[in-house]
């Protein structure tokens, strides 16, 4: 056992259909009931270690095989001493073979189990979540939804054991009212997609990770959870200089708007990017940054020489409003890496004409990032925000292949997502992000990035810019440790991180 996060590589994430056909097989290769005394064995071990000064514990057990989990972690931590009572809200007929053997145990070993309310709680209790497990497909009813308001009252941690119950574990979302708020999860046999993503951060809680002695090799993952082993780069020889960096050109700042353009191109030069131009789409009222003078602001810059386009790497949209529409096909032609953002994907999303030409950059082996917030997902994707964020991992998916290109679906547990491969889920990040300015950092900082790195295969790069990009801003915002963070505050963050 083991905490889910951080971990330094990579690890793969199976929905609710992979994790059922491994435990199908381990089930059958081992001795009866193995897998769920493994399960109730390793949520015992769990609970010790997050409350040791515990004298009572409350276990609410639902009617199927995650109750007999909880049947299961009741039996060893009654022989601890502690005074443990299981509220069963199910049948003894009813009840999967595991979890009759399990609730036979646990009534032979003296465990009280019963549909009597739980005994009070003090802070340093526990109580578990053993209600519903991945198999439910609708939100806790009746007494069970009674069993969820109680955890929710409780002035103790909750664990919920391999789920929260009404959790959608392939999606992250609550399959209704009510679903269990956790303190704590113990993820069993796989680590699920729904932990990670939309709701699921904030019902889980901590996350902590059992394999159950079965190994996961056989099953291709649903996604990838990022580690911080995505952040590594080449590292800077002694004889190169600003151009073995690449140049960036920012294109947007429409009137009103300039401060979205000088956030990211002050977040290009952060990430490592050579030189920097800002090209503001308001006329020109500035000529040079006070802040940072090493940002160059050429009006024009996208009507300029077409070999320059071709030499940079262009982030486009942040702040743009409806001037960017005009620069979008000449840059959407000619430029070899392109970031675009915020208006600029309003502009494609409206213009089916852009959309062509955004598709057909992959046939010359352009490479493009897409960095939408649900609600721009979902305006180019013709649906609302509601359904990108009832399905995140589908919804990046889906974007990528009409698209042709990576996306960054913005978020808790924001997704990246390119054609014809496994998506990933980024675990940092906090609502601290959630301020202006913040996605135009991200955007400089995915070009800023993609330059410096040097690499002359623009689209293979792609996706590992915006995962490791994705990855550093929300890592920068969990280093602050604010409660609200500046856009231009994250920048510094960034460039010290």
């Amino acid at each position: 056992m083991r905490p889910a996060l951080p971990r330094r590589s990579p690890q793969a994430l199976f929905d609710v259909a992979a994790t059922r056909r491994l435990e199908t097989s381990a089930q059958a290769a081992l001795p009866p009931h193995t897998l769920m005394q493994r399960a109730g064995l390793a949520a015992a071990r769990l609970a010790l270690a997050l409350a040791p000064h515990a004298r009572r514990v409350w276990v609410a057990a639902g009617p199927g095989n995650n109750g007999g989990d909880g049947f299961e972690a009741a039996l060893h931590l009654a022989t601890t001493g502690r005074a443990v009572q299981v509220t069963w809200h199910g049948r003894p007929d009813q009840l999967p073979d595991d979890a009759r053997a399990s609730h036979a145990r646990a009534l032979a070993a003296g465990v009280a189990i019963g549909p009597e309310a739980p005994a009070p709680l003090e802070p340093e209790d526990i109580a578990l979540d053993a209600l519903l497990g991945i198999g439910a497909r609708r939100a806790p009813e009746g007494e069970l939804t009674l069993a969820v308001r109680r955890l929710a009252g409780l002035p103790c941690p909750v664990l919920s054991i391999d789920l929260p119950s009404g959790l959608d574990a392939d999606r992250g979302q609550p399959l209704g009212e009510p679903c269990v708020r956790a303190d704590h999860t113990l993820s069993l046999l796989t680590l699920k997609p729904g932990l990670f993503t939309a709701a699921g951060r904030d019902h889980a809680g901590r996350v902590w990770f059992d394999d159950l002695g079965v190994a996961s090799s056989d099953e291709a993952p649903a996604a990838w959870l990022a580690g911080e082993s995505v952040l590594e780069t080449a590292p800077r020889r002694h004889a190169q200089h600003k151009g073995s960096f690449g140049d960036v050109a920012v294109v947007g700042g429409a009137p009103g708007m300039t401060g979205a353009a000088l956030l990211a191109g002050r977040a290009a030069l952060a990430a490592g990017a050579g030189r920097v131009y800002v090209e503001l789409l308001d006329g020109g009222s500035l000529g040079v940054d006070p802040r940072f003078p090493e940002l160059m602001l050429r009006a024009g810059w996208s009507r300029g020489a077409r070999a320059a386009l071709a030499a940079s790497t262009v982030v486009c949209g942040c702040g743009g409003a409806e001037a960017v529409r005009e620069v979008l096909p000449r840059l959407l032609a000619a430029v070899p890496r392109l970031v675009l953002d915020a208006d600029a994907l309003n502009a494609i999303a409206a213009d089916a004409s852009l959309r062509t030409l955004l598709a057909a950059r992959a046939d010359h082996g352009a490479g493009t990032v897409l960095t939408p917030h649900p609600l721009e997902a979902a305006r180019l994707l013709g649906s609302d925000a509601a359904a990108v964020q009832a399905d995140r991992l589908a919804a990046a998916r889906q974007l990528a292949d009409r698209l042709r290109c990576t996306v960054l679906l913005k978020g808790s547990g924001t997704v990246v997502a390119a054609p014809g491969q496994v998506p990933w889920i980024n675990p940092t990040g906090n609502p601290s992000l959630a301020s202006a300015g913040t996605g135009d950092v991200l955007a400089g900082w995915i070009g800023g990035d993609w330059s410096a790195r040097g690499s002359t295969d623009a689209a293979a790069t792609a996706t590992a810019v915006a995962i490791a990009a994705a990855y550093r801003h929300g890592a920068a915002a969990d280093a602050a440790g604010r409660r609200h963070l500046r856009a231009s505050a994250l920048i510094e963050a960034l460039a010290q991180s």
